[in-house]
């Protein structure tokens, strides 16, 4: 029998407390001695900690102390990750010593995206660069949950038939003016142009993204029709036949809903057509701390009650909602699929912690969708007495 630390009894002691006050889930805790709490046969997942003080972190604080030792390499993951943080997506939320013990563990603070702060916000998650992206997303970058049509399409063809349907969705016309806010790398104002004939200004916030999209621009004979402004949404100005914001609104936070709703109210024609795509929640939660501290800073996907914040205050009519969740869990794991396979180029591009930082982002983003944690809303609106739209809404759908 191996000689056994003070260390290690602690950490024994401490891993049974910790899956036990999980309700014992079917997760194996491998310690460093060679002892293990939970299921040895039939697991999820094991997790291995590297070292005896890990039990501890992780059970100071589970929720931010899981990425960052995942993160650190001071755990590793046997068996399906995704498959593990499905079954962690149902932990209450003050698991830990430090809830117990009268820790006050404080929501991210969602509402501080002021000018400024969201440039800085963005920088956080962007600053890996285009070719890190451009290594796991689709050919046309597009970083927000994509539409399949049929479950076999690959990544590309849903890319686009997402860029289509946003487009359908607003009911696009030659020469329409769009506005778009928070346009990634550019492939909806691309699309909207090429495709639509529409005359697009789009803005963000993303030197290396404008910059990306710029060129796209070029390339594609489109620079006269779509304008990339790298600036922050608030400072919008003009008139539009029509307003879009895909995978921005996680972005705002609740606090400034109010002040989008001035932005759109200023910005929209009277019979114009509004589109929001974003990640949300069946109710009103924070986003998990983990996420919202290391990867997306201050993030928060809303509820629809939260999203009316928008809408009801400017006289905004919703007419369509539309929730594609399992869309954006085959979305991720195709991410998730090609981010594994071009891992070692990863590795050559970014530092280590990153890779990993991202492969277990990815993975909660699977996981997230599949359990329902996580919703992904498409919201079409419009001002409450514009009687120029269609009777049904049956020709989206037609092919």
């Amino acid at each position: 029998m191996p000689t056994r630390t003070l260390s290690d009894s602690l950490a024994f002691f401490v891993a049974r407390k910790l899956h036990g006050a999980l309700g014992a889930p079917e997760i194996c805790f491998a310690l460093p001695d060679g002892r293990s709490v939970g299921p040895e046969e039939g697991a999820v997942a094991s997790v291995h900690f590297q070292d005896a003080r890990a039990p501890l972190a992780l059970a100071f604080d589970p929720q931010l102390a899981f990425g960052d030792l995942f993160v650190a390499g001071r755990i590793r993951v046997e068996g399906s990750l995704v498959d593990l943080l499905c079954v962690t997506n149902d932990f209450p939320a003050d698991v830990g010593l430090r809830s117990r013990l009268g820790g006050r563990i404080r929501p991210p603070a969602s509402w501080r995206q002021a000018l400024g702060r969201a440039t800085r916000n963005a920088r956080h998650h962007y600053d890996a660069g285009n070719e890190f992206y451009a290594l796991w997303l689709d050919e046309r970058m597009v970083y927000t949950c994509a539409y399949f049509e049929t479950p076999g399409m690959s990544l590309e063809e849903a890319q686009v038939a997402k860029l289509d349907l946003v487009c359908r969705k607003l009911r696009l016309r030659p020469e329409q003016r769009v506005l778009e806010l928070g346009a990634g790398w550019g492939a909806l104002a691309l699309h909207m142009a090429r495709a639509y004939g529409a005359r697009v200004r789009a803005f963000n916030v993303a030197q290396e993204q404008v910059a990306w999209a710029r060129e796209q621009a070029e390339k594609q004979g489109l620079a006269s029709r779509v304008e990339f402004v790298l600036d922050d949404w608030r400072n919008a100005t003009g008139r539009y036949d029509a307003f879009a914001s895909v995978g921005m609104l996680e972005h705002v936070g609740p606090g400034h809903y109010a002040e989008l709703g001035r932005v759109i109210d200023r910005s929209l024609a009277p019979d114009g057509l509004g589109f929001v795509h974003t990640i949300g929640r069946s109710q009103p939660h924070p986003l998990n701390r983990w996420i919202a501290k290391r990867v997306f800073p201050n993030a928060h996907p809303p509820a629809l009650s939260e999203m009316m914040r928008i809408f009801e205050p400017r006289d905004f009519a919703v007419l369509d909602v539309e929730n594609l969740r399992r869309q954006y869990a085959l979305t991720a794991q195709h991410w998730l699929d090609r981010y594994r396979a071009n891992r070692r180029l990863i590795a050559e591009r970014v530092r280590e912690e990153t890779a990993r930082a991202f492969e277990l982002y990815l993975a909660g983003t699977v996981a997230a969708f599949r359990s329902a944690t996580l919703s992904l809303y498409q919201v079409v609106f419009t001002r409450a007495r514009n009687d120029a739209i269609p009777w049904t809404r049956a020709d989206l759908y037609r092919a």
